[in-house]
């Protein structure tokens, strides 16, 4: 069998490995230069900056691949778990060292209100539930079919499906700062937590499952170790070149035709792209798609999109941890600006990453390395990024200067940033988003976008849009679904 893998995110190059593993002739197709996705890496006068993804959860889905065609992992990437997984800090300078210490986790509750260590219990066991459910046992599942998603209505019904994950929070958690720091994880893959379905809750437990790591030299170094091994076992791997259309006999895939004008036959074809995008663009547009299927793709409602300010600094700031999230001083009101309104908000919460508290490797010796990831509206707001750019890339140093890192400006050496158009332009997603459809209720499971084609023969997506989602979990357990159905 010979199978085309378009994309080389994460979910890309597991579908890859996962297909050769099964014995198909597989080649992977990335139009960059270099492999990765959201996951790519920059580097700029002795700085490494990720790209994406910097939080890795559930480490076994990645050492899975190696395994399978008996590789120790150890030999190719490097993963160190952290002790502190966030260091939350809210508007009024309270800080909050999250982590899978729960005698720790207990007394910073104490402190916030004591009345919410029971309910924080009964949520980490509530939210077990859902893992239980959701990750161990629907995560790697195809929801093809409306009969079996049908059956899983009434354990998701039980499970609180139809309440968001503020809302399910909410019911344990009284304090409105606890409220906030354990309702965020929809952010991680694009969700807002006030429209997020409950199900989304089993991030929390997820993470106190398996904890949270670190990749030595960066996320880019796991890149690296699986590009190693696909080129150990067989895989054809073409970069800077881009599928510009998938060729069709009737509503069967027959291969793809890159910019080059090159055609590779394939018997499947995997899409680690956004599927909109496919559809739209490398298809036949809505030629052959049924009326519920253009219904379907045209109520979609897309993640946020992401404004990152990557930078390196002459001086070291050890009082910042690996992960910090700073909330802004509303939360809904700015999260409604973000979704429904589309519009910027100068009250901004961000995500700030400083690889270099664990890993010195990442910027040159005596420097310190970060990036801050700020939740924006996607495209749909029509923003000028050309302008807002740069006021946005002000406002983001003048907080951080303001919150946690004084004289930030005068100490920054090396610095760019990234913007909606990016997403859009370079990653190909609708809109701009940074995650691709948003995890609501109405667009999991079987209402996302299909691991099999709903349309064609032969054509099959993993990553952000179709099922189980964004993260770096969701898109390697994506590529554990083809198992089941190719």
């Amino acid at each position: 069998m010979n199978s085309v893998v378009i994309g080389s995110g994460f979910g890309g190059i597991a579908a890859a490995l996962r297909l050769r593993a099964k014995k198909h002739n597989v080649t992977l197709i990335e139009k960059h230069n270099d492999l990765g996705g959201r996951a790519r890496v920059f580097k700029k006068n002795g700085f490494t900056f990720d790209a994406g993804p910097t939080v890795i959860t559930a480490p076994y889905l990645i050492n899975e691949l190696f395994e399978m065609f008996n590789k120790n992992p150890q030999d190719y990437i490097k993963l160190t778990s952290l002790n502190t997984w966030y260091r939350f800090v809210f508007e009024d300078g309270t800080k909050f060292d999250y982590s899978g210490n729960e005698d720790q986790m207990k007394i910073q509750i104490e402190k916030i209100n004591k009345d919410d260590v029971g309910g924080y219990n009964n949520l980490v066991k509530f939210t077990k539930k859902i893992f239980d459910k959701g990750f161990l046992e629907l995560a790697d599942v195809s929801f093809d079919k409306p009969f079996f998603m049908l059956k899983q209505f009434p354990s998701l019904i039980n499970l609180k499906s139809y309440k968001s994950v503020y809302s399910l929070v909410s019911s344990f958690i009284k304090n409105e700062k606890l409220r906030r720091m354990l309702s965020m994880h929809p952010l991680l893959v694009g969700g807002n937590p006030f429209t997020t379905t409950s199900i989304y809750g089993l991030i929390l437990y997820l993470e106190k499952k398996w904890g949270i790591h670190y990749s030595i030299g960066g996320t880019g170094n796991i890149i690296k170790g699986l590009e190693k091994l696909m080129n150990e076992v067989g895989i054809k791997i073409i970069k800077g070149n881009e599928v510009t259309r998938i060729s069709l006999d009737n509503k069967k895939i027959k291969g793809v035709e890159l910019d080059n004008h090159q055609n590779i036959n394939a018997n499947y074809i995997i899409c680690n792209a956004d599927p909109p995008a496919v559809y739209e663009n490398l298809l036949n547009g809505n030629k052959n798609n049924s009326f519920l299927f253009r219904w379907k793709k045209n109520r979609m409602e897309y993640s946020m999109g992401l404004f990152v300010y990557y930078f390196g600094t002459k001086k070291i700031y050890n009082d910042i941890e690996h992960h910090t999230i700073k909330f802004g001083k509303k939360y809904k009101e700015h999260l409604d600006d973000i979704f429904d309104k589309k519009k910027l908000n100068s009250d901004i919460s961000y995500y700030l990453h400083r690889p270099t508290a664990t890993d010195k490797s990442m910027a040159p010796e005596g420097h310190d390395c970060f990036y801050v990831l700020v939740p924006v509206p996607n495209n749909q707001s029509n923003t000028n990024w050309e302008i807002e750019g740069k006021k946005m890339k002000n406002l983001v140093i003048q907080k951080m200067e303001e919150d946690l890192m004084p004289n930030l400006k005068e100490n920054i050496v090396e610095d760019f940033y990234l913007t909606p158009n990016y997403f859009e332009k370079e990653l190909n997603t609708k809109f701009g988003s940074g995650f691709s459809i948003q995890p609501k209720f109405t667009q999991s499971a079987y209402f996302r976008f299909h691991n099999k084609s709903e349309i064609y023969d032969g054509l099959y997506f993993v990553g952000a849009g179709t099922h189980p989602g964004a993260g770096v979990p969701g898109v390697l357990s994506s590529a554990k679904v083809l198992d089941k159905i190719i």
